[in-house]
């Protein structure tokens, strides 16, 4: 299918690239189909991907992976809120955080405290929220991508 997007103008999604989201996403509980994608010209491996809306092709969330700016991130979920999902495993979960970008870069941050966990066999995706204090809804990360894009 062909969507109109505000961020890559119009590209070609495939049907077996669809994600959804049963429960839609946090602030948009009526968004509940999405498709993964990023910039070509930078690549997949780029950091930064971004979580289209198919049913508001106009929106776009940043997202990336968090152990990309947090190593150790390993938040404990109850199994409950994951059910929708079908059954994970070690090899078809991916899990994704939402990243703020102001205009003010050295403010970039990522949230922690709601990720974003896919189900890749299935095609299902739900956004949680970590309960507890263990993880921040903005953790800045302007330092850490700089330090990585320089190489150290």
């Amino acid at each position: 299918m062909k969507v109109n997007t505000r961020i890559f103008g119009e590209i070609e999604i495939s049907e077996e690239k669809l994600l959804t989201f049963p429960g839609g996403i946090i602030g948009f509980p009526d968004l509940t189909r999405f498709a993964l994608v990023h910039d070509e010209e930078k690549g997949p491996d780029a950091g930064i991907r971004y979580l289209l809306s198919i049913d508001e092709p106009m929106f776009a969330m940043p997202v990336m992976d968090p152990l990309i700016v947090c190593p150790d991130y390993d938040p404990q979920v109850n199994d409950e809120l994951l059910s929708s999902l079908g059954d994970l495993t070690p090899e078809n979960i991916i899990v994704l955080v939402t990243v703020t970008v102001p205009s003010d870069l050295t403010r970039m941050s990522v949230n922690l405290q709601g990720p974003i966990v896919i189900n890749a066999q299935e095609h299902k995706a739900a956004q949680i929220i970590v309960e507890g204090d263990s993880y921040a809804v903005k953790y800045p990360i302007y330092d850490i991508l700089k330090k990585r894009k320089d190489g150290e």
